[in-house]
């Protein structure tokens, strides 16, 4: 079976609404699912920041090193610039690291709002071009689309869950104090940090969608025979 597209849909510039009014069901799934991923994903994923410390060498040199980080949270890459070893008399024995790892939580995170994200297009195409085959009688395809939608619903959860924490722990090891700083050779002042409001809606993102696409499982659901009633079985003819 060929798709059947509407040109007429295509022809108007307000091409959402018009895709609500002919698929009022899937409304969810195509306008809000498809931006508010994005949000999430780009929120964390298109992260950069730093941590700044100023070292004061014996009272006397004063100098600012700084540890940039970023998406996927690799900290323990992170090294403070200009090199430690060489400030306060070769103080630091070598290079000084921020502390933790949190990519783990940081890509699962952005590899769920990809996959949403290409699922949602995926079923707008599908929505658009297969609805008679969607729609038909006997047809597997709105219970294969409620599996999936649950499953992504799942999966919002658990990424959402495990990146608000490992973000607790990146928070934290930012506003951590300088590592091995030995005082009172030196004395470490925290100079500033990267404001994260842009992962913490990140995270809120995430739980947003979560309950969109929660709660879009329900119009799926609709659509599914185990919503719609069994149609009544045709009468048998009266014997002669």
């Amino acid at each position: 079976n060929f798709p059947k597209f509407s040109h007429f849909y295509l022809k108007s510039p307000k091409i959402f609404p018009k895709f609500s009014s002919f698929l009022p069901n899937f409304r969810p799934k195509i306008v809000n699912f498809y931006f508010f991923s994005i949000f999430a994903f780009a929120t964390c994923g298109g992260f950069e920041g730093s941590v700044t410390f100023r070292v004061t060498c014996e009272g006397r040199e004063n100098h600012t090193v700084s540890a940039h980080f970023g998406y996927p949270f690799r900290l323990h890459q992170a090294v403070f610039q200009p090199s430690l070893t060489h400030l306060c008399n070769h103080t630091w024995p070598k290079d000084v690291h921020l502390i933790g790892d949190f990519s783990s939580a940081a890509r699962f995170f952005v590899a769920v709002g990809v996959a949403s994200f290409l699922y949602s297009l995926g079923a707008l195409g599908g929505y658009l071009g297969y609805l008679h085959l969607y729609r038909c009688a006997g047809s597997r395809l709105p219970l294969m689309d409620l599996v999936f939608s649950g499953l992504v619903a799942a999966l919002w959860l658990v990424a959402s869950s495990a990146w608000a924490q490992a973000l607790g722990h990146v928070r934290a090891a930012a506003a951590a104090p300088l590592p091995h700083c030995p005082s009172p050779t030196a004395v470490c002042a925290h100079g500033g940090t990267t404001p994260m409001g842009g992962l913490g809606a990140s995270v809120a993102f995430g739980f947003l969608n979560l309950v969109l696409w929660a709660g879009g499982s329900w119009f799926v659901y609709k659509e599914t025979p185990l919503h719609r009633p069994a149609p009544p079985p045709d009468s048998a003819p009266s014997p002669m």
